[in-house]
């Protein structure tokens, strides 16, 4: 399965290559929501193969999922699944980033789905930010490596994918808010809902919210 849309320039396997020689599990880590007001923190890991030829060229449409369409995003996961060795999702509450703070709760999330992964990654390649120094495990974060590794960009499809498709779910809970719309993030929209219901559930009331209309 070939799983490519033209875009920008694509992130490329030049770290994971030079990592390979000494590492074979190399894991790849994005996160999805650090921003929000409402919802979780998600944080995806992949281990891709190393060698795979066609590697390159079956996920050559995967990108920084901010820089997808959700439609190009929900088409890329089943091949980012496929081609894996090892996938996964973690999440962190609202509720524990409220108790935690947003870094620390963030880190929660990557821990979750490095003990849930079926394979023990032997380096982690992270997004910037999210480095995990509580870990015993060599690893490195590159500034906009969503952009520039093919592991990081895989996993931060799969962590936005996964977020979004929570919101959704969390719009029929809390329709007043339209979460299915923004996802949680400070929306003029949202933001005027949470002044006129007040915080859900799953509002981060610790989270500055900005006033006016910009």
């Amino acid at each position: 399965m070939r799983c490519a849309v033209g875009m920008t320039s694509p992130p490329d396997l030049f770290y994971e290559n030079n990592l390979w020689f000494s590492w074979q599990y190399l894991a790849g880590l994005d996160e999805a929501g650090r921003g929000a007001l409402a919802g979780p923190v998600c944080v995806g890991a992949v281990i891709l193969p190393h060698d795979s030829p066609l590697l390159l060229q079956t996920l050559s449409g995967v990108r920084d999922s901010k820089q997808l369409t959700p439609r190009r995003r929900e088409k890329l996961v089943p091949c980012i699944k496929q081609v894996a060795l090892a996938w996964g999702i973690g999440f962190a509450s609202a509720v524990e980033i409220d108790e935690l703070g947003i870094v620390p709760a963030t880190r929660l999330a990557a821990n979750r789905v490095l003990e849930a992964m079926p394979i023990l990654p032997d380096f982690l390649l992270t997004d910037f930010r999210l480095e995990l120094p509580e870990l015993d495990l060599p690893q490195a974060a590159l500034v906009k490596g969503d952009q520039r590794s093919l592991s990081i960009a895989s996993a931060s499809v799969l962590a936005k994918t996964a977020r979004d498709a929570l919101m959704i779910e969390q719009d029929v809970r809390f329709p007043q808010y339209g979460f299915a719309h923004h996802k949680g993030y400070g929306s003029l929209a949202h933001r005027l809902a949470i002044a006129k219901f007040g915080f859900s559930p799953i509002h981060r009331k610790t989270f500055r919210i900005k006033s006016g209309n910009t």
